[in-house]
C-alpha cells in the first residue's frame, strides 16, 4: 500500500483521484481548503486534512499530519491545488496576480519543498505537478493562470534535473478541458476581480461570460477526470515514470504545434482558439 497525499480534493480531479486511488488500495489523504467540503470523501472512508496553500502555517501542519498518519513514510505527493483567474493581462492588479501565484506556485512549492526533505530520508518518492495545457501555449484572458502554469513547469524541470542523482522522481501531467468546477470557480474570481465596465476589452467580457457559464462542456474533446486519474497511477507506480503526460487530444495537438510551427503561425492559431 503507497501512501498519497493529495492536494485540492473539494471536486473534480482531485475528488476523483483520492477516491479512485482509496478503493484501488492506497492509503490516500485528501487535502481540502475548507474542512466542510470534505463531507463526501470522509463519508467513503478516506482520510481528509484541510490545507490553505496561501498560508506556511497551514502547509506545516498538513505535512505534519500526513507523516504522522502514514507513520513516517509518503511515497507520493499529487500537487492538484489550483484556480484559474480569467481577465486580460492589463486588468490583472499586482495583488490579482500575487493571489494567482500564491496557490498555484508559492504555496505548492513550498509543500513540495518539505516533503522532498522527507523523501530524502526515506530513500525515494514521487513528486507530480498537475499542471495544464496551458503550462505548453497561452491562450488570451488566461494570462494569470498561463503564468502560473509556465511558472510551475520551470520549477518542476528545474527539480528534476536537480533530483536526477536521487530515487525522487518529477513527473508533470497537462491536462486539457476536463470535467470539473474548474469554469465556475473562474467565473467567481473573474467577478471578483475584474472591472468589466471600465475596461477595453468590455465586448471580450461579454462573450468570455457566456462561456463561463455554459451548461456541459466548454470546448470539445472534454474528458473526465478520471482521464487524468490514469495518468497519475501511472507516474506513482511505474518503474520509469515519464517526464510529461499529455491528457486530452488538444495537449497532444498543442504540444506538437508549438514545436513545428513558427511562431507568427502558431499566434495566429492561439487567437482563433482564445476566441472560441
Amino acid at each position: 500500500m503507497k501512501n498519497v497525499l493529495i492536494t485540492g480534493c473539494s471536486t473534480g480531479i482531485g475528488y476523483s483521484a483520492a477516491l479512485i486511488l482509496h478503493q484501488k488500495g492506497y492509503r490516500v489523504i485528501a487535502t481540502v481548503r475548507t474542512i466542510d467540503d470534505a463531507n463526501p470523501l470522509k463519508e467513503k472512508g478516506i482520510q481528509c486534512i484541510e490545507l490553505d496553500l496561501n498560508h506556511s502555517e497551514s502547509i506545516v501542519n498538513a505535512v505534519s499530519f500526513a507523516l504522522n498518519y502514514f507513520e513516517g513514510r509518503i511515497d507520493a505527493l499529487f500537487n492538484n491545488a489550483a484556480y484559474g483567474q480569467p481577465g486580460a493581462v492589463e486588468d490583472l492588479k499586482r495583488t490579482v496576480l500575487r493571489e494567482q501565484f500564491e496557490t498555484n506556485v508559492f504555496g505548492t512549492q513550498e509543500l513540495t519543498n518539505l516533503i522532498i526533505a522527507h523523501m530524502r530520508q526515506q530513500g525515494g518518492g514521487r513528486i507530480i505537478y498537475n499542471s495544464s495545457v496551458l503550462g505548453i501555449i497561452s491562450l488570451a484572458y488566461r494570462g494569470a493562470y498561463n503564468a502560473s502554469k509556465y511558472a510551475l513547469e520551470g520549477l518542476a524541470d528545474t527539480l528534476r534535473l536537480e533530483l536526477a542523482n536521487t530515487n525522487i522522481h518529477v513527473c508533470l501531467i497537462e491536462p486539457g478541458p476536463i470535467t470539473s468546477q474548474f469554469r465556475a470557480n473562474a467565473f467567481s474570481k473573474y467577478q471578483q476581480h475584474i472591472e468589466k465596465m471600465t475596461s477595453a476589452h468590455r465586448q471580450t467580457y461579454e462573450a468570455m461570460e457566456k462561456r463561463l457559464t455554459k451548461t456541459g462542456p466548454a470546448a470539445p474533446f472534454t474528458l473526465p477526470p478520471e482521464a487524468v486519474v490514469d495518468k497519475l497511477i501511472h507516474a506513482i507506480d511505474s518503474k520509469r515514470p515519464r517526464i510529461r503526460y499529455y491528457v486530452t487530444f488538444p495537449t497532444y495537438l498543442f504540444a506538437t504545434l508549438k514545436r513545428l510551427l513558427p511562431h507568427r503561425c502558431l499566434d495566429w492559431v492561439l487567437a482563433k482558439v482564445s476566441d472560441s
